[in-house]
């Protein structure tokens, strides 16, 4: 599944969380990538990224807890 990450809403958003959760959530993301593809999402704009299909609720669940709107590609 892909989703598209559109924005961080959180009031003070944590950035190494929000890493750690791409890292976690992710098929094909390095430590470096999240920080880097983090700091895009936090300039307000979008980032693409690939879910397993079996981690996806979990995954929907936790981009939620982060405050990030996200829309469902595949």
């Amino acid at each position: 599944m892909k989703l598209n990450l559109l924005s961080c809403e959180a009031q003070r958003p944590d950035r190494r969380a929000i890493a750690k959760c791409m890292v976690e959530i992710s098929k094909n993301i390095s430590e470096s990538l999240a920080n880097e593809l983090t700091d895009i999402l936090l300039e307000g704009n979008a980032v693409d990224i690939a879910v397993s299909d079996k981690n996806s609720g979990s995954a929907l669940r936790a981009l939620r807890k982060l405050d990030i709107d996200y829309e469902i590609v595949e």
